[in-house]
């Protein structure tokens, strides 16, 4: 088997005359955490049906673990674990009994393996205090909890999450964060995301998509540092600032990068990028007071993963 447990190539997907993915490739080697990450209607959920056989592709091809899935869709499927958008379940069932009519169906047929199975998604989990009641009962954060434990109950090599912490509180989103982190390093996961925190926090890479179309795909880091280029000061004036203010505040500011927009209510802002070391902000304030304007706001920004995902999926 080799190290990537995912590929996917030139996958494309219409629903009439909209298309959703857009001839993607993608893949997801053992050990990573993959974030997948797009605004709404961006071609997220549908790729994931499509990575884990509910949907069939108009083009492309998909290797699970070496093997076609459209071509051995049932053999495929015995290597993936996934968590749909929902957590559907039977309501009615109690998540004891659910869990291990799932855990047969996925193939464990040894009841000391089955049981052990159980009592380990009851710890990682912390499903102990409703193991006995019925699923419809529950709240979103336990149901959301329960479909976890479903996607995990049969060990799978590859994991596909739609918004795994739904629903959770912080204590628990931090519990789930620190299972993912946990088991990744013999498994291939991939999570759909609109928590980019969750992305920094779990994902080793994050693919950023939409219209169908992959923009970026890079370590959270290098996402950063590519296309916002690192830390900067920010300063916002009550002023509209004319050219020739603009070029000398720029000359007079000797950093690597100073760019100048203007904002609404007659604002504009100043941004100078360089090293942290390098930024000195008492020394950028002394040399903007020349120009007396009126500064509102100054500080230091740090660019972050919310930053880079507004700035790519605005230009499309």
């Amino acid at each position: 088997m080799s190290l990537k447990l995912i590929t996917a190539k030139n996958l494309t997907k219409s629903f009439g005359d909209f298309i959703a993915v857009d001839n993607i490739d993608l893949d997801v080697k053992r050990g990573e955490v993959l974030g997948f990450l797009g605004p709404n209607g961006a071609g997220k959920s549908t790729t994931m049906k499509m990575l884990t056989g509910f949907l069939e592709p108009d083009k492309g091809t998909i290797e699970i673990c070496d093997i076609d899935l459209q071509k051995n869709p049932l053999k495929a499927k015995e290597f993936i674990g996934y968590l749909p958008e929902g957590a559907p379940a039977y309501s009615d069932m109690e998540v004891s009994d659910f869990l291990s009519f799932v855990g047969k169906m996925r193939g464990i047929e040894n009841s000391k393996l089955l049981k052990s199975r159980l009592s380990d998604m009851a710890e990682q989990i912390n499903l102990k205090e409703v193991w006995n009641r019925p699923i419809e009962t529950l709240s979103k954060g336990f149901k959301r909890r329960v479909g976890i434990a479903q996607a995990l109950i049969h060990d799978p090599d590859i994991l596909i999450l739609d918004e795994p912490t739904d629903g959770l509180d912080p204590n628990q989103k931090y519990e789930m964060r620190n299972l993912i982190k946990n088991i990744s390093q013999n498994k291939a996961i991939v999570i759909s995301t609109h928590i980019l925190e969750e992305v920094e926090a779990v994902c080793s890479r994050a693919i950023i998509i939409a219209d169908g179309k992959i923009l970026a795909n890079e370590t959270p880091e290098n996402l950063v540092n590519k296309f916002l280029e690192g830390d900067f000061v920010s300063i916002i004036t009550s002023n509209i600032i004319d050219k020739k203010i603009i070029n000398d505040i720029k000359s007079t500011l000797n950093y690597k990068t100073v760019k100048i927009e203007s904002h609404k209510k007659n604002q504009t802002q100043i941004l100078i990028k360089d090293e942290k070391n390098k930024l000195n902000l008492n020394k950028i304030m002394n040399e903007i007071k020349k120009y007396k304007l009126d500064i509102n706001e100054a500080g230091f920004l740090k660019s972050n993963l919310d930053d880079v995902f507004r700035k790519i999926t605005q230009q499309q």
